[in-house]
C-alpha cells in the first residue's frame, strides 16, 4: 500500500463512519466489505440478500458487516413513503416509490437521505447513471454547488513517478461532465481543489489542460479553457491555477521552463483539469493501464452528502479506498 493510501485510510477510520455499499451480488464489493471492516476504515452495510451473499462468497469472512435486503426490510415501507414525499411533484405515485424500494441502489440512497448512513459507494457493476440518477433525485446538490462533476484520484505506484512528486494527481473531470462550459468547466476547477486539499491533503496546484500552451494554438477549444481559467481566477484568486497548458507543460519541469516561463504551476501541476470527459476518461485511463497508477473513482463533488461511483473495471482494493475517501467527504 502506498503511502498516500494509508494515510487516507488512516484518517477515515478515526471518524467512525457508516458506509453502505448496495451492490452485494458483485464478489469484489462483498470482498471490499470485509476487507473495510477488517482494516477499521469504517462500519458497512452490504445491500443484498444474506444466504446469496454467502452462498457465493464462500471464502470472505463478513464478521462485523451488516446485511440488509430491502424485499425484508423494516425500513421499506418508511422510505418508500419518504421518497414519495420527495417526488410526488414530479409525478411519482406511492406504488412506484414502494416498487423502486426494493431497489439496492435506491434503498440504499434512502439509507443515507435518512441519516441511517453517511455515505455510499457504488457502481462495480452498475453504470454511472444508475448510481448517480437515484443520487440526484433524492440526495440532490450541496447548497450553492453549481453542478456534480467526478474526479479521479490517481495514486501512483510504490516505486514512485518521476514527475508525480505529490505520490498522487487529481484528475477531473474524468466520469461525469461530458462536454463543460467555461463556467462549467471553471466551477470543476475549484470543486477539484478543494478535494485535492480535503482527500488527499494536497496543496493544490492546478493546470487547465488543453492541446495549446500559452497561445501556441488557436482554436475555439483553446478559448473554452482560457475563458474558464479566467472565471476560476475571478471566482478564487486565492488558488493557484494556471493555463493554457498540454499535459507535459504541466508536469514536467523542464518542459515547463521552455513552454511556460514564469508559470506558478506549470511543471509541478496535481490538479489536472482536463477540456472535457473524453481527454479525461482516456487520460486516467492511461495513467492506470500504461502508467501502473491505481485509479480511485469517479469520486463526486457537489453532491449533499457523500455519494461515489466506480469504475466498472475496479478491483477489491480500489472500492476500499472510495469507502475511506467517502468517509474523508463527510467533513466537507
Amino acid at each position: 500500500m502506498t503511502k498516500v493510501m494509508e494515510q487516507i485510510k488512516a484518517r477515515a477510520a478515526k471518524l467512525g463512519k457508516h458506509i453502505v455499499l448496495p451492490e452485494g451480488e458483485d464478489a469484489r464489493v462483498v470482498k471490499a466489505a470485509a476487507d473495510a471492516t477488517k482494516e477499521g476504515i469504517a462500519r458497512i452495510t452490504l445491500i443484498g440478500n444474506a444466504e446469496e451473499i454467502a452462498k457465493n462468497n464462500p471464502d470472505v469472512d463478513l464478521t462485523g458487516v451488516t446485511v440488509i435486503d430491502p424485499r425484508t426490510s423494516d425500513k421499506h415501507e418508511a422510505y418508500a413513503a419518504a421518497f414519495y414525499e420527495l417526488r410526488k411533484a414530479k409525478g411519482m405515485t406511492q406504488e412506484q416509490a414502494s416498487e423502486l424500494m426494493y431497489d439496492n441502489t435506491y434503498f440504499g440512497m434512502m439509507m443515507l437521505k435518512e441519516g441511517d448512513a453517511d455515505g455510499l459507494v457504488s457502481g462495480a457493476c452498475h453504470s454511472t447513471a444508475n448510481t448517480l440518477r437515484p443520487g440526484l433525485q433524492i440526495i440532490k446538490t450541496a447548497k450553492g454547488a453549481p453542478l456534480v462533476s467526478a474526479y479521479f484520484l490517481m495514486v501512483a505506484p510504490e516505486c514512485g513517478n518521476p514527475f508525480c512528486e505529490d505520490g498522487c494527481y487529481i484528475y477531473a473531470d474524468s466520469g461525469l461532465v461530458q462536454n463543460p462550459s467555461p463556467e462549467e468547466l471553471a466551477a470543476i476547477a475549484i470543486q477539484s481543489a478543494e478535494s485535492a486539499k480535503m482527500i488527499a491533503g494536497l496543496e493544490p496546484r492546478v493546470a487547465m489542460l488543453s492541446h495549446s500552451t500559452k497561445g501556441s494554438a488557436k482554436h475555439a477549444d483553446v478559448d473554452k479553457v482560457l475563458q474558464a481559467l479566467a472565471i476560476a481566477k475571478e471566482q478564487r484568486p486565492d488558488l493557484n491555477i494556471d493555463g493554457e497548458m498540454q499535459l507535459d507543460a504541466a508536469i514536467v519541469p523542464d518542459v515547463a521552463k521552455s513552454k511556460a516561463p514564469g508559470s506558478p504551476v506549470a511543471g509541478h501541476a496535481n490538479v489536472l483539469v482536463f477540456p472535457d470527459l473524453d481527454a479525461g476518461n482516456i487520460g486516467y485511463k492511461l495513467t492506470e493501464r500504461l502508467g501502473g497508477f491505481q485509479a480511485v473513482g469517479p469520486l463526486c463533488q457537489g453532491f449533499a452528502k457523500p455519494i461515489n461511483d466506480l469504475s466498472r473495471g475496479c478491483h477489491a482494493e480500489d472500492i476500499v479506498a472510495a469507502v475511506a475517501i467517502t468517509c474523508l467527504q463527510t467533513q466537507i
